[in-house]
């Protein structure tokens, strides 16, 4: 079987290409950190398999990330064939990697990929083919239109003409050379339709220095609605009822079956319980991956990335970090692999460090169920500001780090703004599934072997005697316990609580179905789980609403799941890691305790009052900063004069 690279530069539809050739799926998106290490899968041309190998985006054959690296590492592995894929609209800037793959020799066919309805150029492959001395072919990577043509450029050798220049040694020159020469070839075999490659109309309202935030916040509130509220809500309430449906013959056999009441309960609260509690938030989930995989495809996120660059400069990242942590909302565990992208190592670790800060969508039934229970649809303000207080705690953190430990470097960041496009549906059904499957995957087996953990924890004390039976404390209920004193001051010491978050160091999700199984709530109920909440009969209860802040706050920003600590060791080995581990429990804690405590004093002294005494308090720290930071600041020799100074 012929390994064949597939190479170009981001953004080209390098990783669409792959998915159309091979029938995968893998991840497109227009920003570094997408392809982070090389695919491999196989396919068919006439007869001849070949294993198609999907690089990290380049722009040279040099290096200037992790990801580059990974790139120019397997090229220059050995001589084989390459797909070197080019964007129409961009060909002045990716011919100059066709040029240095050209120099070195390498077996090349250009495959020049028409994105757009209406592109910039019009290409004379032909031309540019003889120019070349490679086989030039044009395809639409998407569409799959001009395939034969390439997969039979595959089956022949092409030996690249001398191009007619040398290069100097000096790399800014040698530079100039190769971009002449491109000058030269589309001189020869190309034709501009059009002045500017993704400009548009709309980018005056979502880049503009007044709009943009605003925007931004307007949008993410819109999703925020639908996921959690109105068709979520909808949804997820069908969904958990039609469970309920489906599960109640199995149970009943089981029942007649069995006649144990330990293994009915098994079934009932530990394996369809829990699952069932769970899956039925399945459908905001999905919800929640809909929306963000078409703000991927439009073209906004790369917006995203560019309005956020000045703001995470100053707190020692950079734009980069964006789609990393962006991806967090989704999964922590895949959102902290992409950070090897970083160009620089202290960047990485933070960023990394910072994920697990984003509400992930794991954290969704948590939100849903518990804040649900005391805020109704006061909740959605619950939800964003949750959402947002994991942003700020991140903020702080890498702005603490960046001027204690792990002080970052300047950054270069490349951005290219692509055209807004409409998604297809056919992809975001992919990316819907794919992300269905691994949410299902993750429920079914780490899930529920938790689950059944819990509740054997739960049901069997340490002599290992079935507890409705004894009537004596579990063992999950002396380990809670043991813990809880330390939650009082947090507003929850009830011991079931503290379990359940015992055992979402397992998984989020376990969090609401082991409330569920100590509360006794079935999956065709999950409407009762919330109302659970409200009674002090319950296992698991709340006493108040700022009680049901703190510990929404403590979830939120807790130790992550088992996977997101194990991609951690992965990217940023274990010494930053059990850092990582003592800030979230520290951090966690202490915001906590102020959650807790100015939420409990508005209840009992009114918002105004409270508030006013904070802000008060602010001011006066604040007076105190700015006088200190007078005096601290030095003065240069030459002061008088100095305007910086004065």
């Amino acid at each position: 079987m012929r390994e064949v690279l597939l190479v170009g530069n981001p953004n080209s539809g390098k990783t669409t290409l792959f998915n159309s050739l091979t029938s995968s799926n893998q991840h497109v998106g227009n920003w570094h950190g997408v392809t982070v290490d090389t695919v491999q899968k196989s396919f068919s041309a006439f007869g001849e398999d070949f294993m198609l190998v999907d690089t990290p985006g380049i722009y040279s054959l040099t290096p200037l990330s992790f990801e580059e690296e990974v790139a120019v590492k397997k090229i220059n592995e050995g001589k084989r064939k390459i797909i070197n894929i080019c964007d129409q609209n961009n060909l002045a800037r990716n011919l100059y990697l066709t040029l240095c793959l050209l120099e070195q020799g390498f077996d090349v066919v250009v495959a020049i990929n028409e994105i757009d309805k209406k592109p910039i150029f019009k290409v004379d492959c032909k031309a540019l083919s003889n120019i070349l001395g490679v086989s030039v072919v044009q395809i639409n990577a998407q569409k799959k239109v001009g395939f034969d043509e390439l997969k039979t450029a595959l089956l022949s050798t092409n030996t690249p003409k001398k191009l007619g220049y040398k290069l100097p040694e000096n790399p800014e020159e040698a530079a100039k050379v190769r971009y002449d020469k491109i000058d030269e070839i589309l001189l020869k075999c190309s034709k501009r339709t059009k002045q500017v490659y993704g400009k548009s109309k709309l980018d005056k309202i979502f880049l503009n220095k007044f709009l943009a935030f605003p925007c931004f916040l307007l949008i993410l509130a819109g999703i925020f609605y639908l996921t959690f509220f109105s068709l979520g809500d909808w949804l997820s309430s069908g969904f958990g009822s039609l469970l309920g449906v489906l599960t109640k013959p199995i149970l009943s056999l089981i029942d007649r079956c069995f006649g144990q009441e330990f293994v009915y309960e098994l079934f009932s609260s530990a394996i369809f319980g829990g699952l069932g509690t769970v899956l039925s938030f399945l459908p905001q989930v999905v919800l929640l991956f809909f929306f963000l995989s078409i703000l991927e495809d439009s073209g906004y996120m790369s917006r995203v990335a560019f309005i956020f660059e000045d703001i995470l400069g100053r707190i020692g990242l950079s734009g980069k970090s964006v789609y990393t942590l962006l991806m967090g909302f989704g999964c922590s565990t895949s959102a902290i692999m992409t950070a090897r992208n970083m160009d620089d190592k202290h960047a990485k670790i933070k960023t990394a460090i910072l994920c697990p800060y984003m509400s992930c969508s794991a954290k969704i039934p948590i939100y849903t169920v518990v804040g649900g229970a005391f805020f109704g649809a006061k909740n959605i303000f619950v939800i964003m500001g949750l959402y947002f207080l994991g942003v700020v705690v991140a903020i702080t953190i890498s702005k603490m780090l960046d001027k204690t430990i792990l002080k970052s470097q300047k950054q270069s960041f490349i951005l290219e703004f692509p055209p807004y496009r409409t998604t297809s549906l056919a992809r975001v059904g992919k990316i819907l599934w794919k992300n269905s499957k691994d949410f299902l995957i993750r429920v079914g087996s780490v899930m529920l072997s938790m689950n059944v953990i819990v509740w054997l924890l739960s049901n069997f004390t340490f002599s290992f005697k079935y507890v409705p039976d004894c009537q004596s404390a579990s063992m999950l209920e002396c380990i809670g316990r043991f813990l809880s004193p330390l939650f009082v001051p947090l507003g929850f010491g009830n011991w079931a609580v503290v379990s359940s978050l015992l055992a979402g160091l397992v998984a989020k999700e376990v969090v609401v179905s082991s409330i569920a199984m100590f509360n006794g709530i079935d999956i065709n109920a999950s409407k009762l789980l919330s109302l659970s909440l409200l009674s002090s009969s319950s296992v698991v209860h709340f006493s108040s609403k700022a009680s049901v802040l703190s510990f929404l706050c403590f979830c939120l920003l807790y130790t992550p799941c088992v996977a997101s600590i194990s991609m951690l060791l992965q990217e940023i080995k274990t010494k930053w890691t059990l850092l990582s581990i003592l800030i979230q429990l520290f951090s966690a804690y202490v915001v906590s305790f102020f959650v807790f405590n100015i939420a409990f004093a508005m209840e009992i002294f009114g918002f105004f009052k409270i508030f006013g005494i904070i802000l008060a308090i602010f001011c006066v720290f604040l007076a105190f900063f700015v006088v200190f930071k007078k005096i601290k600041r030095k003065k240069c020799a030459n002061c008088e004069n100095c305007n910086k100074c004065k």
